[in-house]
């Protein structure tokens, strides 16, 4: 999954920062109901990372049931964190 095809999927914008916030809430609903509905576990991880970008991802315990997948999220935020 691309960073910004899933920008423009969610949102229909490469501009996060042009909308409305009626829009991000809408973008963000549409990637919780895809999120619930993925079975692909990558897929799946794609999303919630978009999610724990946009401080929308649900807890880890709740995400992912799987503790490799869990582990997984939690190198993700940490590696954000370093990030800055």
């Amino acid at each position: 999954m691309d960073f910004n095809d899933q920008i423009r999927r969610y949102f229909a914008t490469d501009d996060l920062a042009s909308l409305s916030p009626a829009a991000l809430d809408a973008g963000i609903e549409k990637m919780k109901v895809e999120f619930g509905l993925e079975t692909d576990p990558g897929r799946r991880f794609a999303l919630w990372a978009l999610m724990f970008m946009l401080g929308e991802a649900p807890d880890l315990d709740v995400a992912f049931e799987d503790e490799a997948e869990r582990e997984a999220a939690r190198n993700f935020m940490d590696m954000i964190d370093k990030s800055g």
